[in-house]
């Protein structure tokens, strides 16, 4: 009859401790570590910042998201100008903006501050190219008909034994003059610009047979750029050249 007293006071004693422990290891101090991240689980993104036009959370007014406008209008449309890397700004004449619209619909990265800075330093690659004779510089940049036509105008300078002098000194104006995307995804942007340059061209004996090397003229060109926009390739070629006036 002992043992069994002895017996249901160990159990009592027993209960006790693991309802006591149980009392202490279920409270959380907040030095517990958060639960691993499972990792073929993306985190959660960090909450966006509030931007103009968003609607104001509840319990605000949301006067901090209005811009006033004069006599309650609409914002005006921005100007057709953006600027492309080192403040470079790019116009698209009117006449351009549907083509330039088209374009980056079908290749959203298109930007025509970006895009024009590109043809800027295309420009003046393959006007020194050209004057040094440089083809190896000029074949990347150039369709096959152009880099022909190119190439060919070369090879006559050399037979003569002619040799070409430019110097770029600047550009006044950049602008996308036309804009296309062709059925077939081809974007075609065509860039007037207007620069200035010293042109100088000497026979065998290095006498000038063309040119002022103490003038600079105001040269007008017309530039064809084409890329394929359903390519991965993000490079633009000359495809066709014109001079104005």
């Amino acid at each position: 009859m002992g043992n069994n007293y002895d017996i249901i006071l160990i159990g009592l004693v027993a209960v006790f401790l693991i309802l006591r422990l149980r009392s202490v290891l279920g409270k959380r101090t907040g030095n517990e570590r958060p639960p691993a991240r499972d990792p073929f689980t993306p985190p959660a993104p960090p909450p966006a910042s509030p931007r103009l036009g968003d609607a104001p959370a509840p319990g605000q007014s949301g006067n901090d998201n209005i811009l006033p406008l004069p006599n309650g209008g609409t914002p005006p449309r921005p100007p057709l100008s953006t600027a492309g890397p080192g403040g470079i700004r790019a116009t698209v004449v009117p006449a351009a903006a549907a083509g330039v619209a088209a374009i980056r619909s079908a290749d959203p990265s298109f930007d025509a501050g970006g895009f024009t800075a590109g043809a800027r330093a295309a420009f003046t690659t393959i006007v020194e190219a050209f004057a040094k004779g440089d083809t190896a510089a000029l074949r990347p940049l150039l369709d096959n008909p152009t880099f022909a036509s190119f190439e060919g105008a070369i090879r006559g300078r050399a037979e003569r034994k002619e040799k070409a002098e430019t110097t770029l000194i600047g550009f006044e104006a950049s602008d996308i003059a036309s804009a296309e995307l062709s059925s077939g995804g081809d974007a075609n942007v065509t860039v007037r610009f207007v620069s200035e340059q010293i042109n100088v061209l000497r026979n065998a004996e290095g006498q000038i047979v063309d040119g002022n090397p103490n003038e600079v003229q105001k040269v007008v060109d017309l530039w064809t750029f084409r890329r394929d926009t359903k390519s991965s390739d993000p490079n633009w070629q000359l495809v066709k050249t014109e001079s104005e006036g």
